[in-house]
């Protein structure tokens, strides 16, 4: 049994850009799709794709010719143990804008600086660079 399923997630993301894998697998949650989607927009990763109704294929990117992972920070801020939430005139900003922080709204899952454009607020969910 797994106790925070998001940090699996960005775990098993951060091990595979480490070991230099082509795809991960993922189980899957809607949160945990979001956050992925959110990370194919910005593009951290090249694709995602459901492979069943459990499990996500995920396709991470890299910079060759020395294949390089484009991702090169990712860590899950808000715990089960210890939730961090943020207001909208306080929410973080990640290398100076260069990064990006993941927020889950009352609007569902979108980064910073969407959130700082709707002047939403919510819980920090990870910040990735």
């Amino acid at each position: 049994m797994i106790t925070d399923p998001i940090a699996d997630c960005l775990t098993r993301i951060r091990n595979g850009c480490l070991a230099k894998k082509d795809i991960i697998y993922i189980q899957y949650s809607k949160l945990k799709q979001n956050i992925l989607q959110i990370l194919l927009e910005q593009g951290f990763i090249v694709n995602y794709k459901l492979k069943t109704n459990k499990i996500i294929k995920v396709y991470l990117k890299y910079i060759y010719p020395n294949k390089n992972s484009v991702i090169k920070y990712i860590k899950r801020i808000s715990k089960p143990s210890l939730r961090k939430y943020s207001s909208s005139k306080n929410l973080p900003r990640v290398l100076n804008g260069l990064g990006i922080a993941i927020i889950s709204t009352s609007k569902g899952i979108i980064t910073d600086k969407l959130a700082r454009k709707k002047k939403l607020g919510g819980e920090i969910i990870c910040y990735v660079y």
